[in-house]
């Protein structure tokens, strides 16, 4: 979504590395084109004042003009503001001090409320919570069934006494569901309420009636990412007519200019707190600004990389895989090792997402755009279609195994046989890294292992000179040190040392 807006801010930024000192010239153009950088990306006017007057004031100041790197200033600056426009610090859900914590989903309707009531429902299970999803959405036609569909898919309840298209209270049921939570022991209770296709009096007067009867401890108003501008009208309405406390952003990987989610916190002065970044369930986490910003600048996000990985991996799983290839250099590391770790990665997500998280990765966007996913897949088929002791050791596949694997995975021979000789080379990289002896070809790292014991032999190997095999080299080499020794010029000629014509006059 923030691709257009990386790309712009990432040029502005390369004209001003390699200054020693910005003048206010220079300060001028870097805000004049992060104004329009923002403008572009569909972010409300004031907030691109309020911006740009910041990040010029702090740029004029000392902390630019003094700094050593003048350039790499400006961008903290830029960083540091992004993230206070995007709601400063991360926003945690309040929880009741008497269960159940009730949570009121509000919005237009096309929002995407009930898909992101399963994607919270989901997300509060996994923190150890047993939420209760509500359908209080009595108007759309199925809402109560797609409700249902969504609770099942994530393992949730689902409290739907009406069968909705039109039919029921939606209050008495907000109200019901409190008690039916409380009997049934779950202590947060996710109400779905009605959307409209645009704000009316009959739907916020559902809304306010809804939160009056629950009395919810969180209001989240959930806001497509994708419509710009308009976003930011509609929370104004809903935060004067029925009040929310946080924001839910929903298809945030879309293909829109994204300044609805630079400018809804900043307008209405409440925090983004969640955010939806895909059609899973699973694709929803807590927003948070700092590491949005550093996404934006294309600084990578390696704190939500690092979790995504502490949620797929297991810490034994992972220390029994370092063994394996730190031991006997990486030959207990087998194929059927190698399919379990593609598989774990896969569980995290996207390959083109997970390398999105990387610094520096904007640079190579359309690559990584264009990786084909089912690469791995095609990987597992092969893997899969090997007998347990080619697995085990892959050295043994031959030309006549290799046809077999290949009519087995429905792949030509050549993949077979590069697939093996890439687990090879993965494998003995993978296993000098575990080692301590650092990436192939580069120098080893102290307090690692492998480097110093490389500088030692290359010392040993140096000691002496080496005599050319080359007779006649080997006798001018010996001409030249006899006349060193002499103080003779290198030909040997007993010749007066004479001073350039230009350093005679010099000297006068």
């Amino acid at each position: 979504m923030f691709d257009t807006l990386s790309d712009r801010l990432a040029a502005t930024f390369k004209s001003l590395r390699g200054k020693g000192r910005l003048s206010p010239e220079d300060i001028d153009a870097t805000a004049r084109e992060i104004r329009i950088a923002l403008l572009e990306a569909d972010v409300a006017l004031p907030v691109v004042r309020a911006f740009i007057a910041k990040v010029k004031e702090r740029a004029a100041g000392a902390e630019v003009s003094q700094a050593l790197n003048p350039a790499q200033q400006v961008i903290k600056i830029v960083n540091e503001e992004l993230i206070g426009i995007l709601g400063g610090e991360t926003r945690v859900l309040r929880f009741a001090k008497q269960p159940p914590t009730v949570i009121m989903l509000a919005g237009l309707q096309g929002a995407g409320k009930t898909t992101l009531a399963g994607k919270l429902g989901l997300w509060l299970k996994g923190q150890g919570h047993t939420p209760l999803l509500v359908a209080c959405d009595l108007q759309r036609p199925n809402a109560v069934t797609q409700l249902s569909v969504v609770a099942d898919r994530a393992g949730v309840s689902v409290y739907a006494p009406e069968p909705g298209n039109g039919v029921g209270d939606p209050v008495k049921v907000a109200k019901d569901s409190i008690e039916y939570a409380k009997t049934k022991q779950h202590d947060v209770v996710i109400v779905d309420t009605a959307g409209r296709l645009g704000i009316d009096e009959e739907l916020m007067k559902q809304a306010a009636d809804i939160r009056d009867a629950v009395s919810p401890d969180e209001v989240l108003f959930v806001v497509d990412a994708m419509i710009g501008q308009d976003a930011v009208n509609t929370a104004e309405a809903f935060r004067d007519g029925v009040g929310f406390d946080g924001v839910v952003l929903s298809k945030l990987d879309g293909d829109a200019r994204g300044g609805a989610a630079l400018s809804i916190a900043h307008v209405t002065g409440k925090q983004i707190m969640f955010a939806s970044n895909g059609e899973k369930l699973d694709e929803f986490d807590a927003f948070h600004p700092d590491r949005m910003a550093s996404r934006i600048l294309d600084m990578g996000d390696l704190l939500t990389l690092i979790e995504q990985a502490e949620k797929t991996f297991s810490q034994a799983e992972a220390e029994k895989m370092a063994s394996k290839l730190a031991s006997s250099k990486g030959k207990d590391f087998t194929l059927d090792d190698f399919l379990a770790q593609m598989e774990q990665v896969r569980k995290m997500g996207s390959i083109s997402k997970l390398l999105g998280m990387l610094p520096g990765m904007g640079q190579i966007k359309d690559q990584i755009n264009n990786i084909d996913e089912k690469d791995v897949d095609r990987t597992a088929a092969i893997i899969k279609s090997m007998t347990p002791g080619e697995r085990q050791d892959p050295v043994i596949i031959n030309g006549s195994r290799r046809a077999r694997i290949a009519r087995g995975s429905g792949v030509e021979v050549s993949a077979v046989k590069n697939l093996v000789e890439r687990f090879f080379e993965a494998r003995k990289m993978m296993s000098k890294m575990a080692q301590g002896g650092g990436m192939p070809g580069m120098p080893g790292i102290p307090g690692m292992g492998g480097g110093p014991g490389r500088t030692k032999k290359k010392t040993k190997q140096a000691k002496g000179k080496q005599r050319s095999g080359n007779p006649m080299k080997r006798k001018a080499e010996e001409q030249a040190a006899l006349a060193r020794r002499e103080g003779l010029p290198a030909g040997g000629q007993n010749e007066p040392f004479e001073l350039p014509d230009e350093f005679k006059k010099f000297m006068g």
